[in-house]
C-alpha cells in the first residue's frame, strides 16, 4: 500500500514539508510505503475548462508542468495527503491550480481511494484551507481521513512548528487513521467487498 503526499508549498522543506514528514514517519511505522512530492516554484497553469482531457486518456492536454505526473502517479497510489500553506486565509495558489487539474482530468485515479488535507500556517486561516481541500474529495466519492483535532500545524519556520506539539500530534494520529482505513479497504477488498457503482449523473440546470 502507498500514500502520495504532496506538498503544496514551493519551500521544499519549510513548514508544511515538516507537518508531511510527521505523517510519513506514521505511515512507514505501519508498514505503508509514501512518496512525497514537491510541486515546487515552477509555473503552474490554471485548468483552463477546454475538456480535451476526456479524450486524452485522463491525462491533461498541457504537458509543461508536473500535473500528469502526479495523475500518472496517484494510478498505483491507495492513499492521498494534500498540504498547504495558508496564504491570505486560503491554501497557495500553486495547490488550487493543480488540484483543478489533476481532479478534472484524472478524477477516476482518486475516486474511493482515501485523502487528507494538512494546512500550515503562522496563525490563522487554517480551518478555511483544509475546508477548501477537503471539497475535492467530497466531489469525488472520497474518504476523507480526520484526526484527533483539525488537521493543521502553526510556526513560521520549520523549527517553530517542530515545536507545536500538539500539531505533530495531530499528524501523527492522523498518520495513524490514514494507515487503520487503508488497512479496513484492503481487507474489504480480500473479502470481495468493492466499491459501489453510482448511478449516471444527473445534471440539473435551470435556465431563467
Amino acid at each position: 500500500m502507498k500514500v502520495l503526499m504532496i506538498n503544496g508549498s514551493p519551500n521544499q522543506n519549510g513548514c508544511t514539508y515538516t507537518a508531511l514528514n510527521e505523517i510519513e514517519k506514521t505511515l512507514n511505522e505501519e508498514n505503508i510505503e509514501t512518496e512525497i512530492i514537491q510541486i515546487g516554484n515552477s509555473p503552474i497553469r490554471d485548468c483552463i475548462g477546454c475538456g480535451g482531457c476526456g479524450k486524452n486518456g485522463g491525462l491533461c492536454v498541457f504537458k509543461d508542468d508536473i500535473v500528469n505526473q502526479i495523475i500518472e502517479k496517484a494510478r498505483n497510489s491507495d492513499g492521498f495527503v494534500f498540504g498547504t500553506p495558508v496564504y491570505y486565509a486560503h491554501p497557495s495558489g500553486r495547490i488550487l491550480s493543480l488540484l483543478d487539474r489533476v481532479f478534472y482530468a484524472g478524477k477516476a485515479d482518486f475516486a474511493y481511494k482515501p485523502a487528507a488535507a494538512v494546512a500550515s500556517a503562522r496563525r490563522a486561516g487554517t480551518t478555511a484551507s483544509v475546508d477548501v481541500l477537503n471539497k475535492y474529495f467530497t466531489i469525488n466519492n472520497m474518504p476523507v481521513v480526520s484526526s484527533n483535532y483539525w488537521n493543521m500545524v502553526h510556526g513560521n519556520r520549520p523549527e517553530e512548528v517542530r515545536k507545536d506539539f500538539e500539531g505533530l500530534q495531530i499528524m501523527r494520529n492522523l498518520g495513524k487513521n490514514m494507515a487503520w482505513m487503508l488497512k479496513c479497504i484492503e481487507a474489504g477488498k480480500a473479502a470481495g467487498i468493492t466499491p459501489p457503482e453510482n448511478e449516471s449523473k444527473i445534471w440539473t440546470n435551470f435556465i431563467r
